[in-house]
């Protein structure tokens, strides 16, 4: 392990802590193509309900569905990123501790 690798994962999860808290926030620009899609056709058809005079609220809950799946994700990849770093620690540790106990005598 070398602090290349956990400067490269810090700086991953400072990027997507940013992007958890965009999504929190209602942007769009952390999305994926398929999420993007998803709000796009639920935002198109609910436009096309309101221009009717009808009600929009399964757009609305469309929405809000894909936007916590979005959530869920990088949820998801932040803890994954979090777990990997833990774990280059805790075997840099060991490698150390185990120079060290090799060295002594």
């Amino acid at each position: 392990m070398s602090n290349a690798d956990l400067r490269r994962l810090d700086r991953e999860i400072q990027t997507t802590a940013k992007k958890l808290e965009a999504v929190r926030r209602g942007e769009w620009w952390p999305l994926n193509g398929s999420e993007r899609r998803a709000m796009a056709r639920a935002l198109a058809g609910g436009s096309y309900r309101v221009a009717r005079g009808r009600s929009a609220g399964r757009a609305e809950e469309r929405m809000d569905a894909t936007g916590n799946a979005a959530e869920m994700r990088l949820n998801a990849e932040l803890t994954a990123l979090h777990a990997e770093r833990q774990r280059l620690i805790t075997e840099a540790a060991r490698a150390k501790a185990a120079r060290k106990s090799k060295g002594w005598w």
